[in-house]
Protein backbone atom coordinates (compact mmCIF):
# COMPACT_ATOMS: atom_id res chain seq x y z
CA UNK A 1 0.00 0.00 0.00
CA UNK A 2 2.88 2.39 0.78
CA UNK A 3 4.36 1.74 -2.68
CA UNK A 4 1.06 2.67 -4.35
CA UNK A 5 0.87 5.91 -2.35
CA UNK A 6 4.47 6.70 -3.27
CA UNK A 7 3.75 6.29 -7.01
CA UNK A 8 0.56 8.36 -6.73
CA UNK A 9 2.50 11.18 -5.06
CA UNK A 10 5.24 11.02 -7.72
CA UNK A 11 2.62 10.98 -10.52
CA UNK A 12 0.75 13.94 -8.99
CA UNK A 13 3.96 15.93 -8.66
CA UNK A 14 4.84 15.28 -12.29
CA UNK A 15 1.38 16.43 -13.41
CA UNK A 16 1.78 19.71 -11.50
CA UNK A 17 5.21 20.36 -13.04
CA UNK A 18 4.07 19.45 -16.55
CA UNK A 19 1.20 21.97 -16.45
CA UNK A 20 3.89 24.66 -16.43
CA UNK A 21 5.07 23.40 -19.83
CA UNK A 22 1.78 24.16 -21.57
CA UNK A 23 2.40 27.13 -23.89
CA UNK A 24 -0.26 29.76 -23.32
CA UNK A 25 1.35 33.07 -24.17
CA UNK A 26 -0.90 35.92 -25.27
CA UNK A 27 2.06 38.23 -25.68
CA UNK A 28 2.36 40.65 -28.57
CA UNK A 29 6.00 39.59 -28.89
CA UNK A 30 5.56 35.78 -28.88
CA UNK A 31 4.53 33.79 -31.93
CA UNK A 32 3.34 30.18 -31.88
CA UNK A 33 4.94 27.69 -34.26
CA UNK A 34 1.97 27.73 -36.64
CA UNK A 35 2.04 31.57 -36.83
CA UNK A 36 5.59 31.61 -38.19
CA UNK A 37 5.84 32.23 -41.94
CA UNK A 38 2.18 33.26 -42.18
CA UNK A 39 1.02 36.43 -43.91
CA UNK A 40 -0.26 39.15 -41.60
CA UNK A 41 -2.00 42.34 -42.61
CA UNK A 42 -0.44 45.45 -41.09
CA UNK A 43 -2.40 48.59 -40.25
CA UNK A 44 -1.01 51.68 -38.59
CA UNK A 45 -2.73 53.73 -35.93
CA UNK A 46 -2.55 55.65 -32.66
CA UNK A 47 -3.26 54.28 -29.19
CA UNK A 48 -6.39 55.99 -27.89
CA UNK A 49 -6.41 54.16 -24.53
CA UNK A 50 -4.34 51.67 -22.54
CA UNK A 51 -6.10 49.84 -19.72
CA UNK A 52 -4.66 47.13 -17.43
CA UNK A 53 -6.74 43.91 -17.38
CA UNK A 54 -6.20 40.24 -16.56
CA UNK A 55 -6.35 37.17 -18.78
CA UNK A 56 -7.98 34.41 -16.75
CA UNK A 57 -5.95 31.34 -15.94
CA UNK A 58 -6.25 27.86 -17.40
CA UNK A 59 -8.52 25.26 -15.81
CA UNK A 60 -7.45 22.17 -17.72
CA UNK A 61 -8.53 19.74 -15.02
CA UNK A 62 -4.97 18.74 -14.24
CA UNK A 63 -4.98 20.83 -11.06
CA UNK A 64 -8.28 19.29 -9.96
CA UNK A 65 -7.11 15.74 -10.60
CA UNK A 66 -3.73 16.26 -8.93
CA UNK A 67 -5.34 18.01 -5.95
CA UNK A 68 -7.94 15.26 -5.61
CA UNK A 69 -5.25 12.56 -5.59
CA UNK A 70 -3.18 14.36 -2.97
CA UNK A 71 -6.32 15.11 -0.91
CA UNK A 72 -7.41 11.46 -1.04
CA UNK A 73 -4.01 10.27 0.13
CA UNK A 74 -3.86 12.84 2.92
CA UNK A 75 -7.43 12.04 3.99
CA UNK A 76 -6.81 8.30 4.05
CA UNK A 77 -4.09 8.82 6.63
CA UNK A 78 -6.63 10.27 9.09
CA UNK A 79 -8.39 7.88 11.47
CA UNK A 80 -9.08 4.27 10.66
CA UNK A 81 -11.85 2.17 9.12
CA UNK A 82 -14.99 4.17 8.31
CA UNK A 83 -13.41 7.44 9.55
CA UNK A 84 -10.54 6.99 7.13
CA UNK A 85 -12.95 6.49 4.20
CA UNK A 86 -14.91 9.64 5.12
CA UNK A 87 -11.72 11.68 5.56
CA UNK A 88 -10.43 10.37 2.23
CA UNK A 89 -13.65 11.45 0.48
CA UNK A 90 -13.53 14.91 2.06
CA UNK A 91 -9.83 15.17 1.18
CA UNK A 92 -10.57 14.23 -2.43
CA UNK A 93 -13.22 16.93 -2.81
CA UNK A 94 -11.25 19.63 -1.00
CA UNK A 95 -8.05 18.73 -2.86
CA UNK A 96 -9.83 18.89 -6.22
CA UNK A 97 -11.29 22.33 -5.51
CA UNK A 98 -7.98 23.65 -4.15
CA UNK A 99 -5.98 22.15 -7.04
CA UNK A 100 -8.28 23.77 -9.61
CA UNK A 101 -8.00 27.17 -7.89
CA UNK A 102 -4.20 26.88 -7.69
CA UNK A 103 -3.92 26.00 -11.38
CA UNK A 104 -6.13 28.93 -12.42
CA UNK A 105 -4.22 31.38 -10.20
CA UNK A 106 -0.81 30.16 -11.33
CA UNK A 107 -1.66 30.58 -15.02
CA UNK A 108 -3.45 33.97 -14.77
CA UNK A 109 -1.69 36.75 -16.72
CA UNK A 110 -1.50 40.53 -16.41
CA UNK A 111 -2.61 42.09 -19.69
CA UNK A 112 -3.42 45.35 -21.46
CA UNK A 113 -6.54 46.32 -23.34
CA UNK A 114 -5.23 48.49 -26.18
CA UNK A 115 -7.74 50.71 -28.00
CA UNK A 116 -6.33 51.82 -31.36
CA UNK A 117 -7.67 54.42 -33.80
CA UNK A 118 -6.48 53.08 -37.13
CA UNK A 119 -5.41 55.48 -39.88
CA UNK A 120 -8.55 54.37 -41.74
CA UNK A 121 -10.62 55.93 -38.92
CA UNK A 122 -11.84 52.59 -37.57
CA UNK A 123 -11.39 52.00 -33.81
CA UNK A 124 -10.43 48.55 -32.53
CA UNK A 125 -9.47 47.03 -29.19
CA UNK A 126 -6.93 44.24 -28.63
CA UNK A 127 -6.10 42.46 -25.36
CA UNK A 128 -2.61 41.01 -25.00
CA UNK A 129 -0.12 40.21 -22.23
CA UNK A 130 1.42 43.23 -20.50
CA UNK A 131 5.01 42.29 -21.31
CA UNK A 132 5.67 45.33 -23.51
CA UNK A 133 4.90 48.87 -22.28
CA UNK A 134 2.53 51.06 -24.29
CA UNK A 135 1.46 54.69 -23.81
CA UNK A 136 -1.64 56.55 -24.90
CA UNK A 137 -0.95 58.65 -28.01
CA UNK A 138 1.80 56.33 -29.21
CA UNK A 139 1.98 55.33 -32.88
CA UNK A 140 1.60 51.53 -33.25
CA UNK A 141 1.26 48.74 -35.79
CA UNK A 142 -1.68 46.30 -35.67
CA UNK A 143 -0.82 42.91 -37.15
CA UNK A 144 -3.78 40.68 -38.04
CA UNK A 145 -4.02 37.15 -39.40
CA UNK A 146 -6.85 34.65 -39.60
CA UNK A 147 -6.51 33.54 -35.97
CA UNK A 148 -4.85 36.42 -34.12
CA UNK A 149 -4.34 40.15 -33.84
CA UNK A 150 -1.53 41.88 -31.96
CA UNK A 151 -0.29 45.40 -31.36
CA UNK A 152 3.41 46.26 -31.62
CA UNK A 153 5.69 49.29 -31.79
Amino acid sequence: MQTVKFFIIIFSTLIFFLTGCIPSSRSGAVYSRHQARQVQEVELGVLEAVRPVQIEGVQSGVGSIGGAIVGAIAGSEVGGGKGSAIASTIGTIAGGVLGSALEEGATRKQALELTVRLDSGRIISVVQEADVPFQQGERVRVLSSVDSTRVSH
